[in-house]
């Protein structure tokens, strides 16, 4: 890994923390409004529904501080580990579409290969700022899955070749099942919205 590199992940890191811990304690210290406002009110109307409400106060504040350290680890993990991957395909994406995308018998490889870079650069940082989380999960869910195939189609079924794919695919589905935890902006934007009227 790149000097350059290592620098904008602990840049990213810094300013992510940051502009979280900003957004956590702006939400606590805020004072509270006479009047609801007309975005507190769209909102509000949106998250009419008890269900949805609860629902997202399971997915989003999910209690516990093992649960919610373990969280932000996973998040964490998979989304700087697979920056790199998605830098490296964005740095040659007409030798990564001919190596591995043309192996598929996809149309338009170059295509794919921008999809795959972009999908796992932006899925990424959503994964570490914790920000629309399904999101994230579900690009990087989609472009593992997706390798799986290639891997499969092309070595078989060799464990050496699969496994960090694999585990790259089942953390991120086990985050889009779980949820981000507390430690994410999902939970600092929605932890309003979902306790205002418990």
């Amino acid at each position: 890994m790149s000097t350059p590199l290592l620098l904008e992940l602990f840049a990213g890191f810094i300013t992510a923390g940051l502009a979280l811990w900003f957004v956590v304690l702006g939400r606590s210290t805020a004072p509270a409004a006479e009047g609801p406002g007309i975005v507190s009110t769209a909102l509000s109307g949106t998250f009419a529904s008890v269900a949805i409400r609860e629902f997202l106060g399971r997915y989003v504040l999910r209690e516990g501080l093992p649960a919610t350290v373990g969280l932000l680890l996973l998040r964490l993990t998979i989304g700087v580990m697979m920056i790199h991957h998605g830098q490296e395909k964005l740095a040659d994406p007409q030798q990564f579409a001919t190596t591995y995308v043309a192996s598929l018998h996809l149309p338009f490889p170059l295509f794919f290969a921008y999809v795959a870079g972009f999908s796992e650069l932006i899925g990424s940082w959503l994964l570490i700022l914790g920000l629309l989380t399904p999101l994230g999960a579900m690009a990087i869910a989609g472009t593992m899955t997706v390798a799986a195939y290639q891997h499969i189609l092309t070595a078989g079924l060799n464990i050496y070749v699969l496994e960090l794919v694999v585990l790259y695919l089942g953390g991120s589905l086990a985050l889009l099942l779980l949820g981000p935890g507390r430690l994410s902006f999902d939970a600092a934007i929605l932890s309003d919205l979902i306790e205002e009227e418990a």
